[in-house]
């Protein structure tokens, strides 16, 4: 059975489906009508644009959006997923490839999202950290012991690798735990905030509105979202679920694990970057990955 998945903030790069505009009339279509949407030209940053420029998260939201989706729009009748799942932002890039969500709702709502995480980015200082060669269990009971500060589990990338969230000072000291506790690594990302964490919880307050006013049908095949790892595609329980993913950690190794379980064998990567292949095959190194830029 045939996966795919959809990368999320991190996997931008300058020149990031220029290729696609240039070659594919479907594709310079859709990157118009989007700058047109958004009102101001996106493909100029995400083509010709400085490393910075795509930094800005209500940039980098919407250009990886846009690279993923209008490439599985112009792959047309080819395009046929027996599951699809999203990291993070790419849940909304899986949904709209899904047919649940159309086009401009999916990216208004990417917008919207990139913006309201942005402000609350601005809030409160804050920040993330990849944490390398633990158990899961020792990462959270090392947050869940530090008090006073937020800190939680974020990104359940693969097996050894998480990404825990929150404060500066609550990174900072779980970072000094974890490396205590035997960590191979404990970096601090080059991120704008506390994703997938309590402090994003005035940004999900502002998107909550906008995913219950939109209307999601049911996609073509099950999605695997972030928030449980589970199949789903029952419109409410899909909306339920885009609205709690961001004050949530990102299970992506319970959800590789659970779409091989349900049968995928073969999982192909839409969109910038590679990272998901290579978390995917830390997850099984037996698994078919490709990626599609």
């Amino acid at each position: 059975m045939k996966a795919y998945v959809f990368p999320g903030q991190g996997a931008q790069f300058v020149g990031m489906g220029k290729e696609l505009y240039d070659s594919n009339p479907l594709a310079k279509e859709l990157f118009e009508k989007a700058n047109e949407i958004l009102g101001f030209r996106i493909t100029d940053l995400m083509f010709e644009g400085t490393d910075e420029d795509l930094k800005q998260t209500k940039v980098t939201q919407p250009a990886i959006f846009l690279h993923s989706v209008i490439l599985a729009q112009t792959l047309g009748e080819a395009f046929r997923p027996d599951m699809v799942a999203g990291h993070s932002l790419g849940e909304f890039s899986a949904l709209v490839a899904a047919g649940a969500l159309f086009f401009e709702d999916g990216l208004s709502l990417v917008s919207k999202r990139a913006q309201a995480m942005q402000k609350a980015c601005e809030a409160t200082p804050s920040t993330m950290a990849a944490i390398l060669g633990l158990p899961d269990a020792v990462v959270e009971a090392v947050c869940e012991a530090i008090t006073g500060e937020v800190v939680v589990p974020a990104n359940y990338n693969s097996p050894g690798q998480v990404v825990i969230s929150g404060s500066v000072p609550g990174v900072d000291m779980a970072c000094g735990q974890l490396s205590a506790a035997g960590a191979k690594r404990a970096l601090k990302l080059k991120v704008g905030g506390a994703f997938h964490s309590p402090l994003m919880e005035p940004a999900c307050e502002e998107l909550a509105q906008a995913i219950e006013s939109t209307a999601i049908r049911r996609p073509v095949c099950p999605i695997y979202q972030n928030v449980d790892a589970r199949p789903q595609t029952d419109p409410q329980t899909i909306k339920a679920n885009l609205i709690a993913q961001l004050t949530s950690p990102v299970r992506w190794t319970q959800t590789v694990e659970q779409m091989i379980e349900n049968g995928a064998t073969h999982f192909v990567e839409l969109g910038p970057g590679t990272v998901l292949q290579g978390l995917i095959k830390k997850v099984n190194s037996n698994l078919q990955t490709e990626g599609l830029q």
